[in-house]
């Protein structure tokens, strides 16, 4: 479909009016997976909390300060090892922990300070929370702390997961049943699991919807990768295809604004969903695209989708599909490397990635490299809420960092090169970890803009890592490494979580281990070789001799071939890239 396909931009545009209305309707979407993908961070928080006690309370007693209630003394909370000492009006003086409860024999002044029996017990009569921030919380909802801390320990793993799954089986229907119906499906699902999310009536079937969530979610940005590249040409496609990301960072800012502004966490659910109804509402209008439509023999629904974009663009003479289907046909090397392709394709598994050394060493850098990007990439977003300071105004930042940071991103890989703008952004990762453990804890807004400058760095890897994959492999493995690479990705984002809440280990642990793979992985980057300006490989021989003969590389596949070749990496490509989010 190569040529065809290049015949058809050629003829109608390659981002004309069409297509930058498909466009903008399809990514628009990408902000609810944004939304959904880091919506736990607010709807999940921990607030202070004590064990509750049996009686009506008569005096609060907490260090020097007195009051009449508990709620008056969240202010002054400071540490997990506080307590709270209650007298109730029976007279019992109770010292209340986050998980236990003492109660004191001798019942004398009211002091904070005691050094005689008390009984100890367990929290039965529920906890007392600091509700200042946030009303409720899934946590204060189901009571998820002390020995259910790990329930809410789960919640993001467990949607990664779903992430992980829906990626995998949302991509395989849409190439059975049209890119189309896939995006129906998966909006719609968006909309209902979100809204349903908000009306679960316990943990275990919260978990359940938001694992369902996920995986639509993950199916539609699958998808709408694929979507928008099938329909944008050549000549716009890195940048399109990369702003995707931009859309996917403007949900996390509106994760932010919605959480600022509701501090109920199912109320706070439903405001997120209703960002998914105008795309529902209207994305019955999106036409499939001309090449599934192809691929599936549908010839005259294609030509009308054909002419359909020719009116929008203004093309007099619109490409006609006899004409693309004629061009394969007359091209008897184009048929010939396709039934090549297809007869390796089958050849090939895993092992191949394996082959030789140089291979071999290649696919352990790559894959770390996809590991590392999702990694810090979640480890940034997640932990932004623990920086100190204002926590909704820390994860907006985080968000539109991201907006400049694709933009650099694609000047510098046409510019520099892929891994001369890997290197030193990995390395500028690493090296950011560790300053931000050099400064001090009361510098907020240092701390703050030390991560945004993180995430920024972290971003511009993460976000041409998966080109630099494709053009790396060679033809016969390519889908197969972009792929591998890909699960790896994914395997990032399910660790992410658990590399947060090591932070009540140490503080900078989290950091600590994201430095240390960006470190590892840029020192291995500089043994890639540079693919920027060089024709894509076909064999595992000419992919090894990359870097080390520059002119018999370049000769052994014709440059003319370069340009269709490089379109069928990145429809791959985009349609990989989007299960790392």
């Amino acid at each position: 479909m190569a040529l065809s396909s290049e015949r058809l931009f050629d003829s109608l545009g390659h981002f004309g009016r069409f297509q930058a209305c498909v466009y903008f309707a399809s990514v628009f979407q990408a902000m609810s997976c944004g939304i959904h993908y880091l919506a736990s961070v607010f709807m999940a928080v921990t607030p202070n909390f004590v064990c509750g006690f049996p009686g009506n309370v008569s005096s609060v007693l907490f260090h020097n300060s007195s009051a009449s209630s508990i709620e008056d003394i969240w202010t002054l909370w400071t540490s997990t090892e506080n307590y709270v000492v209650v007298q109730l009006g029976n007279g019992e003086i109770w010292e209340l922990d986050q998980c236990s409860r003492s109660k004191r024999e001798v019942s004398l002044d009211l002091a904070y300070e005691y050094e005689g029996n008390k009984s100890v017990f367990p929290c039965s009569d529920g906890f007392l929370y600091d509700d200042t921030k946030w009303k409720s919380t899934v946590v204060t909802q189901w009571d998820l702390v002390c020995d259910r801390e790990w329930l809410a320990k789960l919640i993001q793993p467990m949607f990664m997961l779903g992430v992980l799954i829906g990626a995998v089986i949302f991509g395989d229907i849409a190439d059975r049943l049209g890119r189309q119906r896939v995006i129906w499906f998966t909006s719609a699902g968006q909309f209902v699991f979100g809204i349903a999310v908000a009306f679960t009536f316990d943990y275990y079937s919260f978990v359940i919807v938001r694992f369902l969530l996920a995986m639509v979610s993950s199916g539609y940005l699958v998808v709408a990768f694929v979507y928008v590249t099938e329909f944008v040409g050549i000549k716009a496609r890195t940048w399109a295809s990369m702003h995707v990301h931009a859309f996917f960072a403007m949900g996390i800012m509106i994760v932010a604004l919605v959480g600022f502004l509701v501090r109920t966490w199912w109320v706070y659910q439903i405001f997120l969903s209703i960002a998914t109804v105008p795309f529902v509402l209207c994305c019955w209008m999106l036409p499939e695209t001309p090449f599934w439509l192809l691929s599936e023999e549908r010839y005259e629904d294609a030509q009308k989708v054909i002419d359909t974009m020719a009116r929008w663009n203004k093309v007099s003479t619109p490409c006609k599909v006899s004409e693309l289907c004629s061009v394969q046909r007359d091209d008897p090397a184009s048929g010939r490397m396709g039934d090549d392709d297809t007869s390796s394709a089958k050849k090939h598994n895993i092992l191949d990635l394996f082959c030789n050394w140089q291979i071999a060493r290649r696919t352990i850098t790559v894959w770390l490299i996809w590991f590392t990007g999702s990694l810090g990439y979640y480890v940034f977003s997640l932990s932004s809420v623990s920086l100190g300071g204002n926590e909704y105004l820390n994860l907006f930042l985080i968000g539109a960092v991201e907006l400049p940071c694709y933009i650099i991103a694609c000047v510098a890989m046409d510019k520099l090169g892929r891994r001369n703008t890997l290197i030193p952004f990995l390395i500028l990762s690493a090296l950011i970890c560790v300053l931000i453990m050099f400064i001090p804890q009361d510098f907020n807004i240092l701390i703050i803009l030390a991560n945004m400058a993180g995430k920024f760095s972290i971003g511009v890897a993460f976000g041409l890592i998966y080109l630099y994959t494709a053009e790396l492999y060679p033809t016969i493995v390519r889908s197969l490494a972009v792929g591998s690479g890909s699960m790896m990705c994914r395997v990032g984002s399910v660790v992410a979580p658990f590399c947060v809440y090591l932070r009540s280990v140490w503080i900078f642990m989290p950091l600590l281990l994201v430095g240390i793979m960006a470190l590892l992985s840029g020192i291995l980057t500089i043994m890639l070789p540079e693919t920027l300006g060089k024709p894509l490989t076909n064999t595992l021989v000419e992919a090894t001799e990359i870097g080390r003969n520059k002119k018999s590389s370049s000769e052994k596949t014709p440059p003319a071939h370069n340009g269709a070749e490089l379109e069928k990496i990145e429809l791959f490509g985009q349609e990989k890239v989007s299960t790392d989010k």
